[in-house]
């Protein structure tokens, strides 16, 4: 699904099995953000091949956080030439509490090529910035794209709903400041893990006032 611009989505609607949201930023350099399970990523490379790509054409895989469902699938770019990025405090995070994180996920000694940090990220013509949303996992990442209003945003906040905190550096105070400061951003699109994207800046703004005033309660 084309969803503005350069920005297409691979959208998990199979409610039986839990796996993400894919999102793919299609320009001189091609990057994925949130490959999801490995088991999963058929109807990734589905909608890869409907754009004329394939796995071997992405350089660049970002991972807004660690757990499974999202991370997963970097086994699928193993011995390829894309790079694998990851927040720092995530991966600061993983190697305390599952130093052998990376033979759950298939991969011997998992490191990703690239630990990001909160800032600017160019990657080739494609501009982001990155911002550390801890609360639903203590490195998360959201990534902003001025240039189109877009905010991928991982699990920390859905079409109508807030990522889960009672998962391993889970933090419901540390959410909720996250979801403010997200809220402040221009953004005309949000695209999360899971769900529907919330598309128009005034559905993005009732969607935030929706969260604060009815999920906060629950956080």
């Amino acid at each position: 699904m084309n969803i503005v611009g350069n920005i297409h989505g691979f959208f998990w609607t199979d409610f039986s099995v839990n796996n993400c949201n894919t999102y793919l930023v299609k320009s001189d350099k091609n990057i994925l953000i949130d490959p999801g399970h490995y088991q999963l990523f058929g109807h990734v490379v589905e909608g890869l091949l409907s754009l004329g790509l394939g796995p071997d054409d992405i350089d660049l895989v970002i991972v807004t956080h660690a757990h499974p469902d999202h991370i997963e699938g970097v086994r699928r770019f193993m011995n390829k030439k894309a790079k694998i990025a990851v927040g720092e405090i995530e991966m600061e995070f993983l190697r305390e509490i599952a130093p052998h994180y990376g033979e759950v996920l298939g991969i011997t000694d998992f490191e990703p090529h690239i630990l990001l940090r909160e800032g600017s990220l160019e990657v080739g013509r494609v501009g982001f910035e990155v911002l550390h949303t801890p609360g639903h996992s203590p490195g998360s990442i959201c990534l902003y794209m001025p240039s189109h209003k877009v905010l991928f945003t991982g699990d920390v906040i859905f079409n109508g709903g807030v990522g889960r905190t009672d998962l391993p550096g889970g933090d419901g105070s540390a959410l909720k400041e996250s979801i403010k400061r997200l809220s402040r951003l221009e953004a005309e699109y949000v695209l999360p893990g899971h769900g529907e994207i919330v598309a128009g800046r005034e559905n993005v703004e009732a969607n935030f006032r929706e969260i604060e005033s009815f999920w906060f309660g629950y956080i």
